[in-house]
């Protein structure tokens, strides 16, 4: 399984920092101690395990950075913000895939508990009520973190769409939600297939609503070089749209801020860091205006 830098970070912090009682789920933090204690261990960094691939999956897909260079960039800009572990709600929307989990995981060992906003390919499926109810959860005069994105695997032999998993010897697809939905839309922009119409189907609902989303993106996914690299980019230029339509119809309930955090997770093997291909940055204030990109923070 894979190790998360900011788990051993939580470990090695004394335990007059950090303190798990309060009932949201969130760590109770010593704010000064934390600060110190993060620029102190996130400061030191963390080599990638394997450098020969770290360049494989930056050269399919550039502006890519491991997780934990993720994590410590984005703390390190909310910080600045005001933001902290304990006036701040882990929001994420991420596939239902457990290869989502890593980065998902590394975000709760320092935010703590997250509200789930997605599901299949990452969609943020529990929409306007979701969001609403998620907003309510945050702390008085505190900030949300939202972060979100599809996701795509890489094998250690370069293959896009395919990863290794724990105890599993077939190299499998990932994300096979969006792969799917890829292949309904190749049958019917080839002209083989017709398009669905039973999005209503309750036993499948969101992966026919991952195949409509899609629909769009037909004839760049035809052109492109390589289908597979081109995908999550395309499921993320319909996230992205859908995601902050739900923040401005929901702008009202965003209490001192939020910060959106939009992306493609790259997961790899079990011995081989993930990566996050950041996006988008932005920061909301309370009135939901964006008022920073902080993308090149995380550069």
């Amino acid at each position: 399984m894979k190790s998360s830098s900011i788990a051993l970070l939580f470990i090695l912090v004394s335990a007059d920092a950090f303190q798990v009682s309060q009932p949201h789920g969130r760590p109770s933090t010593n704010l000064n101690g934390f600060r110190n204690r993060l620029k102190s261990l996130l400061g030191r960094g963390e080599p990638v395990k394997d450098k020969a691939f770290d360049k494989v999956v930056k050269k399919n897909f550039p502006g890519a950075i491991t997780n934990s260079a993720l994590t410590k960039r984005t703390v390190a800009a909310l910080e600045k913000k005001g933001v902290s572990p304990s006036n701040t709600l882990l929001a994420t929307s991420l596939c239902c895939d457990e290869l989502a989990r890593v980065l998902e995981d590394d975000f709760n060992q320092i935010y703590g508990n997250n509200f789930n906003l997605g599901g299949l390919s990452g969609f943020p499926f529990a929409g306007n009520t979701g969001f609403g109810a998620m907003a309510a959860h945050v702390p008085d005069d505190g900030f949300c973190l939202l972060v979100h994105g599809p996701h795509v695997g890489i094998s250690q032999g370069g293959v896009i769409g395919k990863v290794e998993r724990s105890g599993i010897e077939l190299v499998d697809n990932c994300c096979g939600s969006a792969i799917a939905a890829s292949n309904y839309l190749q049958g019917i922009t080839s002209g083989g297939a017709s398009i669905n119409a039973n999005i209503q189907s309750f036993t499948d609902f969101q992966q026919g609503a991952v195949q409509e989303l899609i629909l769009p993106h037909g004839k760049r996914l035809s052109d492109a070089n390589d289908r597979m690299k081109e995908l999550p980019y395309a499921l993320y230029d319909s996230q992205d749209v859908l995601v902050r339509e739900i923040i401005h119809d929901g702008s009202s309930s965003i209490k001192k801020g939020l910060a959106l955090l939009g992306g493609i997770q790259i997961n790899t093997g079990p011995d081989s860091d993930d990566y996050f291909h950041p996006l988008r940055f932005d920061f909301y204030d309370e009135n939901g205006n964006v008022v920073e990109n902080l993308l090149p923070k995380l550069k």
